[in-house]
């Protein structure tokens, strides 16, 4: 096995679909989102000249959800942002 097989690195590309702050009342102390891969409905040009497309054709699925509890991220998120996600190694 190779170096490079045994520690893939990988960057996904996810959008924002549903934020939850808790308790739904007075102040949030938590928020959790929830992301899915980026896609277009109703394709993308056939020229490649959308990054999403790139993204889409390697990742065509993808969920994600966290909870943060860091005051300073709450009420920062919204639905339909996007983000790169990079996924690196953790010795």
């Amino acid at each position: 096995m190779t170096k490079a097989a045994k520690h893939p690195t990988m960057r996904a590309k996810l959008q924002v679909y549903d934020v939850n702050p808790y308790p739904k009342e007075g102040t949030p102390t938590q928020e959790t989102m929830k992301f899915h891969g980026v896609a277009k409905s109703g394709g993308y040009p056939e020229d490649g000249s959308d990054e999403d497309n790139t993204f889409a054709k390697w990742s065509p699925h993808a969920l994600f959800e966290i909870t943060i509890a860091n005051p300073a991220l709450i009420g920062t998120f919204e639905p339909g942002q996007r983000f790169y996600v990079d996924f690196t190694p953790a010795e």
